[in-house]
């Protein structure tokens, strides 16, 4: 009878315990930032080149700031013209987002992170800007400005305008070094560019050859000559013609 009652005694013990599961604390996980992708002009294989170098980061918002005794290394005279959506917070040619509320500028052969000094022949207006970007490439254009800086010198509403372009500071020579390479477009269809690059692939063997479109809808041709020599893309932006678009010289760095 003693070994009954223990064994319904520690019955009775075991039915009235209740199983707690254990709470384990998780750490919520942090968004990830979607990657851009680049503005018109910049190929997808340039965009992956510069995340390799230049962390991806956005543009700061402020005046670009430079001593009124800088003496300009290059002055420059021709038609500006601006851009805003749908490139903001795309990918630029540096690396960084782009933000068309930061005191930027494209321009096709100016090294990267160059500051130059932008002013309106009409206005008078100036505004400092930094060297961002890639393009214009339209003919007859030689800086493309973020739209603060357009807005600074009074060009927003006429969309393009006489300007003098004062080079203030380089990162890298002007003159000398760099990577470059040539650039057609934009065409309105892929099968004419596509036909352009074989076009261009048959007659130099030596080149790499991109096909890519841009987020105006546009297609462009970039053409990467042997050791990105300047020299070699000279002589290929000189001897091509197209009806479509234009061709320009384009450094890379």
């Amino acid at each position: 009878m003693r070994r009954i009652s223990l064994v319904f005694c520690m019955f009775l013990f075991l039915a009235g315990c209740s199983h707690k599961p254990a709470r384990v604390a998780v750490q919520t996980a942090h968004p990830v930032d979607q990657e851009q992708p680049a503005p018109e002009g910049t190929p997808p294989d340039a965009d992956k080149e510069a995340e390799k170098t230049t962390p991806p980061e956005r543009s700061p918002a402020s005046e670009v700031e430079v001593s009124p005794e800088t003496k300009p290394v290059l002055v420059e005279t021709g038609i500006a013209s601006w851009y805003g959506a749908p490139y903001h917070n795309r990918r630029g040619s540096n690396g960084e987002v782009y933000d068309m509320h930061a005191m930027t500028a494209a321009h096709r052969t100016l090294p990267l992170g160059s500051v130059v000094r932008v002013t309106s022949l009409d206005s008078r207006q100036s505004a400092v800007v930094r060297i961002t970007d890639r393009g214009p490439f339209i003919e007859g254009r030689i800086i493309d400005l973020s739209q603060a800086a357009a807005k600074k010198i009074g060009l927003v509403q006429r969309g393009t305008g006489r300007v003098q372009v004062e080079v203030l500071k380089t990162p890298q020579s002007i003159e000398t070094g760099g990577r470059w390479a040539v650039q057609l477009g934009g065409f309105e269809r892929e099968k004419r560019a596509r036909e352009m690059a074989d076009h261009l692939s048959r007659r130099y063997h030596t080149t790499k050859i991109l096909t890519f479109n841009s987020p105006a809808g546009n297609w462009w041709v970039r053409v990467r000559v042997k050791d990105d020599l300047r020299a070699r893309a000279e002589e290929i932006t000189r001897d091509t013609k197209t009806s479509e678009g234009g061709v320009f010289l384009v450094r890379l760095d």
